[in-house]
C-alpha cells in the first residue's frame, strides 16, 4: 500500500502540472488516501460482521474492501476538493491514472496476502493459498493478478488521453467505466455470496460505477478538448 500510495502521489503530482492545476490539489490526493484506506476496512469490517468480533476485525490484515475504499477515498477527496475550492472534474480527471497504478499495485499485495482470490480452477496458472484468508490448498484463480494487469493499458489510455487534450470529464468518466466493467467481469470468477440471481453485491456496484462512467462519457460527447501537454511555468 505505501508502495502504491508513492507511485500514485507522483504521478497525480505530474498530472497536475500537466493540467497547469495547483500543487495544492496534492493534498486532496493525501486527504482521499487516508479516506479510501478506512473507508476500505470499514465497509469489509461492517461485511464480516457475523464472523469474528469487530475488534479482531478491524485488526485483522485482511479486510480492504475496494469499494469501500473508492466510496471513502471519492468522498474524502471530494470535501477537500469543495473546501479548497478547486476545480472538480479536472482534479478528478488528473487523479484517474494515479488511481488506476495505485489500484493495480495494491492487489498484488492482495496477492502477497492470499486475500481476494478466485473459485477453483484446473488453468496451469492456478494459485493455492495455505495461509490466505481464508487458507486454500486448492488452486483458484489468481484474481488479483487478472485485476492488477488488465488496469496496466488502462492508466497507459488514461495517461494518453490527457496528453492528447481529451476532455476531463471524458477522462474521469473512461476511467470508472473501464474500472466498473473489468471489476464486473472479474467477479464472475471470484468467491463472493451471490445476491441477485448469479450477481453478488460487488457486481452490483461495479455496474453502478460503469454507468455513472458512462454517463460522464456521454456528457463529454462534443465538448471541445482542453489544451494537451500544458505546463505550469516555474518561477
Amino acid at each position: 500500500m505505501a508502495i502504491a500510495a508513492l507511485t500514485g502521489l507522483w504521478l497525480f503530482r505530474r498530472e497536475l502540472r500537466r493540467s497547469n492545476l495547483p500543487d495544492d490539489a496534492l493534498d486532496a490526493a493525501v486527504v482521499g488516501l487516508l479516506g479510501g484506506l478506512a473507508g476500505a476496512k470499514l465497509l469489509w469490517v461492517v461485511e464480516h460482521l457475523g464472523d469474528a468480533p469487530a475488534s479482531d476485525l478491524i485488526l485483522s490484515r485482511a479486510g480492504m474492501s475496494w469499494f469501500g475504499g473508492f466510496a471513502g477515498g471519492i468522498l474524502a477527496g471530494l470535501w477537500f476538493i469543495g473546501r479548497k475550492r478547486l476545480p472538480t472534474i479536472a482534479v478528478l480527471s488528473a487523479a484517474t491514472p494515479a488511481l488506476a497504478i495505485g489500484h493495480a499495485i495494491g492487489r498484488i499485495g492482495c496477492l502477497l496476502v492470499g486475500d481476494d482470490y478466485g473459485r477453483p480452477t484446473d488453468l496451469p496458472w492456478g494459485v493455492a493459498f495455505p495461509d490466505g484468508l481464508p487458507p486454500t490448498t486448492v488452486p483458484v484463480h489468481p484474481t488479483q493478478l487478472y485485476e492488477a494487469v488488465l488496469l496496466l493499458p488502462v492508466a497507459w489510455l488514461l495517461v494518453r488521453w490527457r496528453r492528447e487534450g481529451r476532455v476531463d470529464a471524458f477522462v474521469f468518466g473512461a476511467y470508472l467505466l473501464m474500472a466498473g466493467a473489468l471489476r464486473f467481469a472479474i467477479e464472475f470468477v471470484r468467491i463472493n455470496e451471490r445476491v441477485l440471481g448469479p450477481l453478488s453485491v460487488a457486481h452490483v456496484a461495479s455496474l453502478l460505477v460503469a454507468i455513472l462512467g458512462l454517463t460522464f462519457v456521454i456528457r463529454a460527447k462534443g465538448a471541445p478538448p482542453r489544451t494537451a501537454g500544458v505546463r505550469r511555468s516555474r518561477r
